[in-house]
């Protein structure tokens, strides 16, 4: 049981943050933004940890480390598509392009 709890305010802020120190850009689509903080929200309060809110994890911080937002596949998500495969981050030349978001295939070994 995680004591302590995230509100909405808190993971906007954390995602605010870590896409400014990356130099990336989170996703203009407010709606769709606002579910991804929610779901990182829940998964934190339920967890302790940001686990990525469009994957499965385990439930615990080692075996979904690679699955903490920001995961080990953004990066190279990033690179290839433009934006991490939940689309919460994306490049800064994919937000520039205007092109929206498209599914990708999981990196995550099963």
């Amino acid at each position: 049981m995680n004591l302590r709890t995230k509100t909405l305010e808190q993971t906007h802020t954390f995602v605010r943050r870590v896409a400014e120190h990356q130099g990336w850009v989170l996703n203009p689509d407010a709606e769709f933004l606002e579910d991804l903080v929610k779901g990182l929200t829940t998964n934190y309060n339920r967890y302790g940890y940001y686990l990525c809110p469009c994957r499965d994890g385990e439930g615990t911080r080692a075996a979904d480390k690679d699955i903490t937002c920001p995961c080990d596949y953004n990066i190279p998500d990033q690179a290839e598509y433009g934006h991490c495969f939940c689309a919460l981050f994306l490049s800064p030349e994919f937000a520039a392009s205007g092109q929206s978001p498209q599914p990708i295939p999981e990196r995550r070994p099963e």
